[in-house]
């Protein structure tokens, strides 16, 4: 890594949630609320972001591990914010404590662990597994 990368190290993004987010376009029908799988996406791009800064070229960054807790539905128009902090490193992998909140309230809690890792010797296994 280039940088120092540190525990604490924090970041957000937002999203109003849209017709194509929704839990309905997932398969639920008549369920016009986030879809868990969207926020799923949302959890992680935001961590991916977090560590961007920090990740050297020629590297990238892949989720391995995601514990989620939905608790409450965000309507569609809504904004969702997600908010993502460095709770632990262990050499390539990086954990990450994730909140969520919609305008009216906590939404969602958990953790998320991305690694760090070479993009050739990645794409190089894809292409060997491929073959």
């Amino acid at each position: 890594m280039g940088a120092k990368l540190d525990i604490g190290r924090s970041h957000s993004l937002q999203s109003r949630v849209e017709e194509w987010m929704t839990a309905d376009r997932a398969g639920n029908k008549g369920v016009d609320v986030l879809a868990t799988s969207v926020l799923v996406q949302l959890v992680e791009q935001a961590a991916a972001d977090c560590l961007a800064p920090f990740t050297e070229e020629g590297r990238v960054t892949l989720g391995t591990q995601i514990e989620l807790e939905h608790r409450e539905p965000v309507p569609v128009g809504f904004i969702v914010r997600v908010e993502v902090e460095i709770v632990s490193i262990d050499g390539p992998r990086v954990t990450f404590a994730v909140r969520v909140f919609d305008e009216q309230e906590a939404v969602a809690e958990g953790s998320h662990e991305r690694y760090i890792i070479d993009r050739t010797k990645f794409l190089t296994k894809v292409k060997e597994k491929l073959s």
